[in-house]
């Protein structure tokens, strides 16, 4: 089996995102897309099939044609429970594959082979977990999953307390893997306004 062909993607949507005064961050524009078009061009690719995991009514990202899987527990309990509404996908839906790749909907710049890299570095290490890195941080949301995690993250979720997910992250078998910043941050992620106008001519430095 292929690295694609044993990886599922979700694209986390579920945020509040407060900072930019709520509502769908990444159906915003950047330079003529929007930041969740961006994303999907660059982890569509990647995997073997891509879902969106977002909360409230699914027709607003029906242009996309991608499965929505929104949050199984209520209260917008963060990134894990996207996490594990696409682990829950993968199970019934396409349970030979092995994988969940996870990407953020405000990060649009991120490299176009996160996927392999991670798949690599997971696979040499034995581990389960697989977690990007740049410039000496980690970024949690983009990380690989084995399906093995699934019924530890639920267990989490049941409790109804939830760690940060960098603390959650570094209690389970993982990896790093080490990106390059190399004229512009793979991971610039969009949280507030002015964000959106540095982005802006960074599109056009990426590949």
């Amino acid at each position: 089996m292929s690295t694609i062909e044993s990886v599922v993607g979700v694209i986390l949507a579920g945020g509040l995102a407060r900072r930019m005064g709520g509502g769908d961050k990444c159906l915003l524009p950047l330079a003529g897309k929007t930041l969740l078009q961006r994303t999907i061009e660059r982890a569509q690719p990647q995997v073997s099939s891509l879902l969106l995991n977002a909360n409230g009514n699914s027709l607003r990202f029906a242009r996309t044609r991608l499965p929505v899987v929104p949050d199984v527990y209520p209260d917008n309990r963060g990134p894990l429970a996207g996490i594990h509404a696409g682990l829950r996908w993968m199970h019934a839906d396409n349970p030979n594959a092995e994988w969940l790749a996870s990407f953020a909907s405000d990060t649009p710049f991120f490299p176009t082979d996160i996927v392999a890299r991670l798949f690599a570095a997971a696979t040499a290490h034995h581990a389960q977990l697989a977690i990007a890195t740049s410039n000496n941080r980690v970024h949690p949301v983009f990380a690989l999953w084995h399906a093995s995690l699934f019924g530890k993250i639920e267990q989490q979720l049941q409790t109804g307390e939830m760690p940060r997910l960098q603390d959650w992250i570094k209690q389970q078998k993982m990896v790093e893997v080490e990106f390059a910043v190399e004229g512009y941050d793979p991971f610039f992620n969009i949280n507030a306004p002015q964000d959106l106008y540095t982005a802006e001519p960074l599109a056009a430095l990426v590949k």
